[in-house]
């Protein structure tokens, strides 16, 4: 299959909290990789570093330090990028017992940077569905002039009239109801399904290698979800493109994905391929995952009405960060052997099976 088209080492992103004068670690020792022409799809509660994960990439994060540490490889046919360049040269880390405790960074100078790397690169050869595409969407914009005006800043394509064609084919694309009145439509006119789609259509109209999918079925009712992830399911056997695809939906991750990455308290704790991963005859699991697919809505639970199996306990504080295993505090599946090792060390993502990595102790040696 060659090198894959994203992969990711290490990455960290912090925000400061000045209220608490502490680091929000939002992002923490994330590793992941996604291959040409697949979906790799990132579930977790929220608050587990999925969407940060996305901006990172996408270099949108504001608020500082922001990314501090890691390497972002992308692989297109132009060849080989680092979109994290030069981090190092803006950051300076003070680490204490091997937890990073003091963040400098000149923030400016890295914006500048990102910038640089990122222009050839956002909405042309990387583009982005956001979570809220009402709020995404300019409201004083029709979506037509929204569409045509990314085609010509990242296509070849020019010229008004064929930029207009152009939108015009990928609104037809993503089965927009009336393509041609609709494009003089404002955001506002529109319903969510139909900005969905044209969010979708304006992400794929610079045709990228990489799209990312925050949630794409969130706020919309269960008929246009399913409509939405089966038009995903059809771009991407059309198109081949490779997707990052962020979402709550085990239902939508599983007809979508072909990896799945499990996150939990900002770092990745399973990752591997979807049957593996989401399917209940593998038995080798990460006891969140477990948990996970235990809590889904099952056709026995609605027969015998009974409640949900839920997780205790709370989220782990991005600001307070486990020492050991971040699920340790809501694991139900601790035995006296690992015990001391789960709380005092956090496990390495460790390879169970060929392209299956679990972090946690269970499995270790």
């Amino acid at each position: 299959m060659g090198a894959p088209l994203l992969e990711i080492e290490n990455l960290r992103t912090y925000f400061h909290s000045r209220s608490k004068r502490a680091f929000i670690r939002a992002v923490d020792g994330v590793t992941m990789v996604i291959a040409r022409g697949e979906t790799l799809s990132v579930v977790g509660e929220s608050g587990s570093g999925k969407s940060v994960t996305a901006l990172s990439i996408m270099g949108l994060l504001d608020a500082g330090p922001g990314v501090i540490s890691g390497k972002i490889t992308f692989r297109t046919d132009g060849g080989e990028r680092n979109l994290l360049h030069d981090l190092e040269h803006y950051v300076t880390l003070g680490e204490q017992d091997g937890r990073i405790m003091e963040v400098s960074k000149d923030e400016a100078g890295w914006r500048k940077q990102v910038e640089r790397i990122m222009a050839e690169v956002r909405g042309k050869e990387i583009a982005m569905i956001f979570q809220n595409p009402k709020s995404a969407l300019n409201p004083f914009v029709t979506v037509g002039h929204q569409i045509t005006e990314a085609i010509r800043l990242h296509t070849p394509t020019k010229h008004p009239r064929e930029a207009k064609e152009r939108s015009l084919y990928w609104l037809e694309r993503v089965k927009m109801d009336s393509p041609r009145l609709r494009f003089d439509n404002y955001p506002y006119g529109l319903s969510g399904g139909m900005c969905q789609r044209a969010m979708i259509a304006m992400a794929l109209s610079s045709e990228p290698a990489l799209l990312i999918a925050d949630e794409p079925t969130t706020g919309l009712d269960a008929t246009i979800q399913s409509t939405i992830v089966g038009l995903l399911a059809e771009l991407k056997s059309e198109l081949g493109i490779a997707t990052l695809l962020i979402s709550h939906d085990i239902r939508v991750v599983s007809r979508l994905a072909d990896d799945v990455a499990v996150m939990y308290g900002g770092t990745v704790v399973e990752y591997g391929p979807a049957p593996e991963i989401l399917g209940a005859r593998f038995g080798l699991k990460h006891p969140y995952t477990a948990a996970l697919l235990a809590s889904r809505p099952s056709a026995q639970n609605v027969e015998e009405k009974g409640g949900l199996p839920a997780i205790e306990g709370e989220v782990p504080d991005p600001i307070d960060v486990p020492r050991g295993c971040r699920f340790y505090a809501r694991c139900n599946r601790v035995t006296e052997d690992i015990r001391d090792a789960c709380a005092r060390h956090e496990p390495a993502l460790k390879e169970l099976t060929p392209g299956h990595h679990v972090r946690c102790w269970l499995y270790g040696d």
